[in-house]
């Protein structure tokens, strides 16, 4: 311990140097940015920025400082679009929408955004102290993690899912079934076979994300403001007050330290991602609640969880970057990408060759977790502002936006027409009372469940009792099954017993 804290206090004298303070504001300030924009993405913002990095001859560390705090301001401002206007701004966001947007609609943006805010905050620094602690240790334990292990664990996440199904369990699980159909569209990577594409050169690489959330939110939700013939002084009312108070906090703070322990656990593991941490925590928080949560209806319990545990699963993302070598997100590999720029490996040889660039990289994340706080806290007013814009300058904006968004993802109008198919198709769905965010979930974890289920039964030749072989996949094959048929029988029991009060 004396040792790691050594290491820390080195790592922080690196961090707080002062050019590498004001490439992590510059960082931390363009990631909220880039975050908050439907469709960008950590991924995007710091592939954008790499090139800059490299051409600006910037040393390793600060090249590194730069575009991690890049990557977690671009986990604090997906929030915001999520919040205002019901558009994830990226996959980990898609569970803050569920009671962000409705906290909004009921004139409480600015709460919610601080709230968040200070969960993300809280989400991350829990995770950062896990790196320094147990990152070596939870590094050797992502090991024990083969394709079965990875399948189960998918499996699990759906089962997660279950928590979000309410009183509509069949609609829920249409809408999971549809996304999970979508995953499927494009060229197989195994066999090289064109799947569902319809003879279309545009489906061959798969239907893109930005498209599905785009359509599936962003323009459905545009369609039911159209409907709803909303005023012309802005979407909703917004309240005096923006900022949380010391009861919101106190009534979220066993919520936000749980999630951010287990989205740090799920973002050690390779490939797991914040997607499956915010579900999962949003499904466990919501079982926890009871009676007493109104969640999907603006429970700031519901809020936090998500928030929390994408931040926390964004910085776990590091210790198998770190440690092993292998990213722990799509973001963590344009990392990796940066660092062979440098002529780095990554590795469990990295923290005995670089210890100035690791430790300065842990450093900086304690220090961009307070600049993001700092830097969304006073912003909250401005974002909230954002409700009081007119419908009629607000609608084309947020087209505008998504037009834009997806189409420069492949600079074709064939996105656009698919987007407005799945907008129109999603208003549909949500008139008719189906949940949308099952779908995405489905369509985001399709394609990684999919391969692992071939990767594990390819090392059998189809034997099926890989699935079952180890330990970690009994556990998680019993917690899938518990999430699956409890909440059933406790509904039942429930509804038995008002029956039995009302007889008597």
């Amino acid at each position: 311990m004396g040792d790691t804290l050594q290491h820390l206090m080195a790592g922080f004298s690196v961090a707080a140097m002062p050019s590498n303070l004001m490439v992590a504001a510059i960082g931390a300030l363009v990631g909220t940015i880039v975050g908050m924009l439907p469709g960008l993405g950590p991924i995007n913002g710091v592939a954008i920025l790499m090139p800059l990095a490299f051409a600006l001859k910037l040393p390793p560390e600060t090249a590194l400082i730069l575009l991690a705090s890049v990557y977690m301001g671009c986990e604090f401002g997906g929030r915001i679009s999520s919040i205002l206007l019901n558009v994830p701004g990226d996959a980990g966001a898609i569970m803050t929408a569920m009671d962000g947007f409705p906290l909004a609609k009921q004139g409480l943006a600015g709460v919610a955004l601080s709230l968040s805010a200070w969960a993300s905050f809280a989400g991350s620094l829990v995770a950062t102290i896990g790196i320094v602690l147990f990152a070596p240790l939870l590094a050797q334990w992502a090991l024990a993690f083969g394709p079965a292990e990875y399948f189960a664990l998918m499996c699990f996440a759906f089962a997660c899912i279950t928590g979000l199904m309410g009183d509509a369990p069949l609609k829920a699980a249409l809408a999971a079934v549809m996304g999970l159909s979508l995953s499927t569209v494009g060229l197989d990577s195994n066999s090289g076979v064109y799947r569902f594409t319809g003879g279309d050169v545009h489906l061959s690489d798969g239907i893109q994300f930005i498209v599905v959330v785009i359509g599936v939110f962003s323009i459905s939700e545009i369609l039911l403001m159209l409907e709803q013939h909303l005023q012309s002084n802005g979407i909703m009312k917004v309240t005096g007050r923006t900022l949380f108070t010391l009861k919101e906090m106190a009534h979220t703070w066993w919520t936000t330290v749980r999630s951010a322990v287990v989205g740090f656990v799920v973002g050690v593991l390779p490939g797991a991602g914040a997607t499956i941490a915010s579900a999962m925590t949003y499904s466990m928080e919501k079982r926890l609640a009871g009676s007493s949560g109104k969640f999907g209806e603006g429970d700031i319990r519901g809020l936090a969880a998500p928030e929390a545990a994408n931040n926390a699963s964004a910085a776990g993302s590091f210790v198998p970057m770190l440690t092993l070598g292998v990213p722990g997100s799509g973001t963590t590999a344009v990392m990796v990408g940066a660092l062979a720029l440098y002529n780095i490996t990554p590795g469990p040889a990295l923290f005995e060759q670089n210890p100035d660039l690791v430790w300065g990289l842990i450093a900086s994340l304690f220090v961009a977790n307070v600049m993001l706080l700092f830097i969304n806290i006073p912003l909250v007013g401005v974002f909230a502002r954002l409700l009081q814009t007119p419908n009629w300058i607000l609608v084309p904006g947020i087209l505008a936006v998504s037009a834009v968004g997806v189409y420069s993802v492949h600079a074709t109008t064939f996105d656009l027409m698919l987007m407005s198919v799945f907008g129109v198709l999603a208003y549909l769905l949500r008139k008719q009372g189906v949940p949308m965010a099952p779908l995405i979930l489905g369509f985001v974890l399709g394609d990684m469940m999919e391969q692992n289920l071939r990767r594990a039964l390819s090392m059998t030749n189809g034997e099926v009792g890989i699935l079952l072989e180890s330990t970690i996949s009994k556990g998680l094959w019993t917690a899938a099954v518990v999430m699956v048929v409890v909440p059933p029988l406790l509904r039942w029991r429930a509804r038995h017993s008002a029956k039995e009060v009302a007889a008597s």
